[in-house]
Order: C-alpha cells, then structure tokens, then sequence
C-alpha cells in the first residue's frame, strides 16, 4: 500500500478520534468539576458542623421577680458562670418580668417564647401548685418545660418565739390558743406551711396576712404581734435578723421538712418523724410529699418546652460545668449559699411526678393553699 493511500486512510478516521476524545475530555472535566463540587460542599458542612449553635448569639434569662430577691441573685449569678461554659459563649441578657408570684414569667415562657434555646427562665418552683388546682391564670404544664439546672435543694423550718410555751410539736398540737403566724400570702410558704402542719400533725395556727415581704414579718416577730413563721433553712442561716437570733436564743426552731434532719438542726425533728408518730393518713404523707418538693428543687433554671434535643443538651451540659465552676463555689461561699445542685434530668423527673396526683391530694392542696 502506497504512503498517499494510508494518509487518506487515516485522514478519513481523524474527526472520529477528535469526537471521541472531545467527549472524553468533557467527561474528565465534569468529573473533576463535580468531585471539586464534593470537595467543596463537604468542607462547607464540616465548617458549619465545627461552628458552636450560640456562637455569636444571645440569651435572654427571664426572670419571674423583682430584682434583689433569692430568685433574682441565684439566676443574675449563674449567667457569668453559665457562658463560660456554653460552646461559643453567648451574652446572656437576664430580664425581669414579675407578676402573679411568677406565673407571668411561666406562661411566656412556655407559650411565648421560641423553643430555640434561646430563651431560658428562672421563676418560683411552687408554681405547679397553681396548676395542679387550676387557677385560672395557669397556662402552662409543669412537667413539658425543659429543665436545665437547680443551684440548690431548699428545705423548709418552722420557728416560733423562745419566750412562748411551745417548745415541741406536742405542745402545738395541745395549744389552747393556737400561736399566730405571719405570711405575705396565701401561695408563700408562711401560708402552706402552717395549713400542711394542720392537716399532717392537727396543729392549729392563726395565721396574720398581708405582710408586704419577709423583712417586715421579722419586724413584726420582734414587736411580738406574731411570733412564728417558716422560712427556706438557707434563708435562716444565711442572713439577719436569724443569726442574731440564734445566737441570743430569740427562737426556737420546732419541726424541719427536710427528708432528714439537717446537720445544723440535729434535735429538731422532720415532718416525716413526726408524721409516723402521729400516725398520719397516706393522703397526708402524699400531700406533705407535693408541698415539700417545691423548696426542694431550689432555684431552677428552665426552657420553653420543645427545645432540640442537642441544644438541651448543651444548656444542661453548661449548667452542670457552671455550678462546679470553682470561682462560683467560691462566691456562693463568701455570700453564705449553700450549693447541692439539680440536674436538669432530675428537675424534669421531679416535675413529672408531682404533677401527677389524684383528685383527693388536689381537694386537699386547694384548703391548704387558701383556695
């Protein structure tokens, strides 16, 4: 075959291998572009996953008080701690929103705010007694919120005047005139407390109403116009007039509430004790049980309910480290608080199982909390 004739040949096969190899280019350039594309999208996610949710945003902490108060402080000191803590280290911005003993707070918080965990909320734990007789202002359920944290587990005392007779339980129970005792309302602790000791011991009190606020009952137990009342027993060993008291023998504590004697009051006995003493009816024991556990779960921290799992998580995770912070331990010291924490984990078991009571305990909260 001559040279002329195998140039014509290949001459004739040229555009097919220029087609063929066009399409193959173009394929390895797409290949490439997409596996840039891949490259490119999998560094994007990997970034985004890197980047911490609160990074570069605000909380808000609503606070169900006026400033200055237990329910106040607790919540205004944690936030400095609790950023520390949060991946990306969000401000948090504490705004107080009072009204109706916290219910105010509760309700906006699980109807109003978003559940983005972006808003959290610190208000008075006895508000599920409010729920559990429906007052008509309740628009929340106490066991939906997401609980993220207690600095503290509360108990309650009940002290009287040193110079009256009652030195014990027994001679409350036999008072031929019941000992008078203050209270700023019927949903505070001076209220329910003397009505629990009624209904749980059949210990009778008058109880004198309308005290603006703890300050001015001590007041009045000073000029004798009452001479009994029941405080948190941090409040008593946290601040004056109590250690003055206790120290010149001015009262007397007479009954605990706590599930077992506290170390500073190793002769005063717990409802509990006395309640087995007295023989006291299982519905007394399971109402003392609901009344109690409000002090006991301190000073909580919550969320709106339907906050993503992980964010809970976070939050919950940031409050465990926060309280354990050794700067915080240091300042709760130097104030005279007294830190035993609560797990968001325990706060949501806690809530579930007080809210869940039969219609007699009910009946009976309604008397007890002046309904």
């Amino acid at each position: 075959m001559s040279r002329d004739s195998s140039n014509r040949k290949l001459r004739k096969k040229r555009p097919d291998d220029w087609r063929a190899e066009s399409i193959i280019g173009r394929a390895k350039r797409l290949a490439s572009l997409f596996f840039f594309v891949l490259l490119l999208a999998g560094w994007s996610v990997n970034l985004y996953a890197q980047t911490p949710y609160y990074q570069g945003k605000q909380i808000k902490l609503v606070i169900g008080s006026t400033a200055g108060g237990g329910y106040d402080l607790w919540p205004r000191m944690m936030l400095r701690y609790l950023t520390r803590h949060i991946p990306g280290n969000p401000e948090i911005i504490p705004q107080n929103m009072p009204g109706a003993g916290g219910v105010v707070a509760a309700n906006y918080i699980y109807g109003i705010a978003k559940p983005d965990g972006l808003t959290i909320g610190a208000f008075n734990p006895a508000l599920y007694f409010d729920q559990l007789i429906k007052r008509d202002e309740v628009k929340f359920d106490w066991a939906k919120f997401t609980w993220i944290g207690s600095p503290e587990q509360n108990e309650i005392l009940h002290f009287i005047r040193a110079d009256t007779p009652f030195k014990t339980v027994e001679d409350l129970r036999n008072a031929k005139e019941p000992p008078k005792c203050g209270t700023t309302g019927t949903g505070s602790t001076g209220h329910y407390i003397p009505r629990l000791m009624e209904e749980t011991l059949g210990i009778k009190t008058t109880i004198v109403s309308g005290y603006p606020g703890g300050a001015e009952i001590d007041l009045a137990i000073e000029r004798n116009e009452v001479v009994c009342w029941s405080p948190l027993i941090a409040t008593y060993f946290g601040r004056e007039p109590y250690r003055r008291w206790q120290k010149s023998g001015f009262t007397r504590v007479v009954l605990q509430f706590g599930s077992k004697r506290d170390p500073r009051l190793k002769d005063v006995p717990t409802l509990t004790e006395m309640m087995h003493q007295y023989n006291t009816p299982d519905s007394g024991k399971r109402l003392a049980k609901v009344i109690v556990t409000a002090v006991t779960m301190g000073r909580p921290i919550s969320a709106p309910p339907g906050v993503p799992a992980e964010r809970a998580k976070i939050l919950r995770d940031a409050y465990t480290k926060a309280i354990s912070d050794p700067e915080l331990l240091a300042e709760a010291e130097k104030r005279g608080w007294n830190v035993e924490p609560l797990a968001g984990e325990e706060l949501e078991s806690l809530s579930k199982e007080v809210t869940a009571q039969p219609a007699d305990v009910i009946e009976r909260m309604k008397w007890v909390l002046g309904k």
